[in-house]
């Protein structure tokens, strides 16, 4: 009996140390893809795009799981898989990461710093070049551990504001209907880019798979501990589930606050975070606003300092495993968080008056590089390294060839409604 229950403690006290991770990843998802685009969805379309967002969830499920999967099963990272299959797969994504890793930080950063716009002195474009600097300094002495103890603080501020923002808003139920209000359809070609922005981050862009495969190893140098297939299977579902509900969360709060009102979000980004806070405030109360705009604040600086940490941490790992491990890990990661975060300083000087513009350049580019990375991340899943119990089942694996074909034909869509119609 002793035995038992000492083994049981243990194992629990194991699982802790495993999690973290995945609530990485769902921070990252929650402050890019939900406060900007399934708000927006439900504003615009109402509950027409929930079952598109739940499916997108869906179907790319399997490729965020096998970053972590792999890691645990094989005690590589994915990107160790990617090298395995050849160096060309590891420079693709390589190449991929760099480009989509300056537009989303520097997307990041600025809807984080019109949060502060009318509560600290300064223009959007200080202030953001501001809070680069601070998550660049953050990232550079506090490393893994630090952005993992923030992170779930934030995931559970935010969570808990959110519930309590859409209760709210379903007990006094919709606005009225602005006169001759006609519901628009997302389901026309002129909504089709739409339909891609939300689902480019929806819940996060693929590449940040390798990242969390990274934060498993940077997790066990914390705590002491790696982690097994189960654990890390669980720290996993914790956070994606979260990511899902918190999808239709926010999709439900544009809805019951915005949709048919005739008010639209604005492109620029002081106009948009003004009614970003709003949606919360005008249900909770005007006595919330402070708090809500904590909230949001957090939640955005934290994905920005996560942002600040994996795009550059996945980089470095690209170059060290390149130099067949002979470079130094930590000042590669360095290295190319100063240049990310400069790259991104660079487009912050173009894209500030015109932030739901840049977001959306940013969320295309993800979505269209979404196929490549999802075909590498299951090749790399069928290794001959990976043990045959932790391979996808057939389940899994059908998921992922209907979330691939999805990717492709989308993408294909894409490019043709934008640039041959």
């Amino acid at each position: 009996m002793t035995r038992s229950f000492n083994t049981s403690a243990q194992s629990r006290q194991n699982l802790r140390k495993a999690i973290g991770p995945g609530i990485l990843v769902a921070c990252a998802a929650i402050g890019g893809s939900h406060l900007v685009w399934s708000t927006r969805a439900g504003a615009e379309y109402g509950w027409s795009l929930v079952g598109l967002v739940l499916l997108a969830n869906l179907l790319k499920f399997p490729f965020f799981l096998y970053g972590q999967i792999y890691a645990a099963a094989t005690g590589e990272s994915l990107l160790d898989g990617y090298r395995r299959q050849g160096r060309a797969y590891l420079a693709i994504f390589m190449l991929i990461n760099i480009l989509t890793g300056v537009i989303n930080i520097a997307g990041v950063a600025m809807l984080t710093a019109a949060l502060l716009i009318g509560v600290i002195p300064g223009s959007l474009t200080t202030l953001t070049l501001g809070i680069l600097a601070v998550c660049t300094l953050l990232s550079l002495i506090g490393h893994y551990k630090l952005l993992d103890a923030v992170s779930k603080g934030v995931v559970i501020i935010l969570t808990l504001s959110t519930v309590a923002a859409v209760i709210v808003a379903m007990m006094k139920g919709s606005p009225p209907t602005a006169a001759g209000f006609v519901p628009p359809s997302p389901w026309t070609l002129a909504s089709f880019p739409f339909l891609v922005f939300l689902l480019g981050w929806m819940p996060a862009p693929i590449d940040l798979s390798a990242w969390s495969s990274l934060w498993i190893f940077s997790r066990s140098k914390q705590t002491g501990h790696f982690a097994t297939p189960r654990e890390t299977s669980i720290d996993f579902y914790l956070g994606y589930v979260m990511t899902a509900v918190l999808a239709v969360a926010f999709i439900a709060l544009g809805k019951l606050v915005m949709y048919g009102t005739g008010a639209s979000f604005a492109n620029g980004a002081i106009g948009f975070s003004n009614q970003l806070i709003g949606l919360y405030a005008a249900n909770i109360g005007a006595w919330s606003k402070p708090l809500i705009l904590t909230a949001a604040f957090a939640t955005m600086f934290s994905t920005t300092q996560t942002c600040v940490d994996g795009y550059p941490r996945a980089l470095a790992a690209c170059c060290e495993i390149f130099s067949e491990r002979r470079a130094n890990f930590n000042r590669l990661h360095q290295g190319w968080i100063i240049l990310s975060v400069a790259g991104a300083m660079l487009i912050v000087g173009c894209f500030a008056k015109s932030l739901l513009q840049h977001l959306s350049f940013a969320a295309a580019v993800s979505f269209l590089t979404s196929p490549i990375l999802a075909a590498i991340n299951l090749k790399v899943m069928y290794g001959s390294n990976v043990p045959k119990e932790y391979r996808p089942g057939w389940l899994l694996g059908l998921i992922s060839w209907c979330g691939m074909v999805g990717f492709v034909g989308m993408s294909v869509g894409y490019i043709y409604v934008e640039f041959l119609r």
